[in-house]
């Protein structure tokens, strides 16, 4: 008698389903823009998931001047290098990785823009 047990598959709930064959991808692929709430007005925009081939600390210094506000690089353990800016910057740090000039020229399908 041969049964099969279903739920014992290695399935990750977590990842991000693949639009075109519908399959699942890790998360680690993809660009996160996220933004973080501080006291009262003031916002963090967090990037993460840059891949490693860029030198995070010029895109810092390139976007810091870009954009006129401050930021830093946070090293964390699980997600990385994560470049943090001060103020809501998604919109424009979204422009800078996908512009081909000026950018870095990443694709617009890895960037995933998260918050309100």
């Amino acid at each position: 008698m041969s049964t099969e047990i279903e739920n014992l598959k290695t399935y990750d709930p977590f990842a991000e389903a693949d639009e075109d064959s519908g399959k699942t991808k890790q998360t680690q692929e993809y660009i996160h823009i996220r933004i973080q709430q501080r006291n009262g007005r003031k916002t963090l925009t967090t990037v993460q998931g840059i891949p490693s081939k860029f030198d995070h600390k010029k895109i810092l210094k390139v976007v810091k001047k870009e954009f006129a506000c401050n930021g830093t690089i946070i090293s964390d353990t699980e997600m990385g290098e994560v470049i943090q800016l001060q103020g809501d910057q998604r919109t424009k740090i979204k422009e800078f990785l996908t512009d081909k000039e000026n950018g870095l020229g990443l694709d617009d399908k890895t960037i995933k823009v998260h918050g309100f």
